[in-house]
């Protein structure tokens, strides 16, 4: 009895593994970056500019940098939802202020060979239609004229302050917060 009782466990168990491995299959195949082709990661810190804006991102550091954005874009839902700003429900022109600010977050996080480059914008626009709702063509349509607007070059401001402040506190402060840059910058 005691015999079948762990074979059943160890057939089950051998079960769940196989399921865990088709899982990170599958979600290594929907990462909107995994397709793209990257350098070697030993030669990480030999890249150079070359004339287009597509520079690379090592997989360890485009990991962290999801993994740090992810959390903070959360973190900062989050608190907009507690002060009564639903970004999913919100109108899409604050959404784009969302994506601006978590721009912002995002070349202060990165490493800066990486900054304002294709691969940082799509990261950004993955996240932001994840926590907001806004289409990744949108979010990258308002990420990439945010000079065009003083609203949005403040919340990308405002980003780049916050996720510095966090970086080194592990909290954002009410002023730099994504919820303060957008009700400061917009009319809600």
């Amino acid at each position: 009895m005691a015999y079948a009782l762990v074979l059943i466990t160890q057939a089950g168990l051998v079960a769940l593994l196989g399921v865990l491995a088709l899982r990170m299959v599958a979600l290594s195949r929907s990462e909107p970056l995994a397709a793209a082709s990257y350098q070697d990661a030993s030669a990480t810190a030999q890249y150079r500019w070359s004339g287009s804006q597509k520079a690379p991102v090592s997989t360890l550091d485009r990991t962290e940098l999801f993994t740090q954005l992810h959390i903070l874009a959360g973190l900062q839902e989050r608190d907009c939802r507690v002060q009564g700003l639903n970004l999913a429900e919100a109108p899409e022109l604050v959404r784009c202020y969302a994506a601006a600010w978590l721009y912002g977050a995002a070349c202060s996080l990165c490493d800066k060979s990486v900054r304002h480059s294709e691969s940082l914008i799509e990261l950004v626009t993955y996240i932001a239609n994840r926590k907001t709702g806004l289409a990744q063509s949108t979010a990258s349509q308002a990420i990439q004229s945010i000079a065009a607007s003083s609203m949005t070059l403040a919340c990308f401001r405002g980003g780049l302050e916050g996720a510095e402040f966090w970086s080194r506190h592990h909290y954002v402060s009410p002023e730099q917060s994504l919820y303060q840059a957008i009700t400061a910058n917009a009319f809600i």
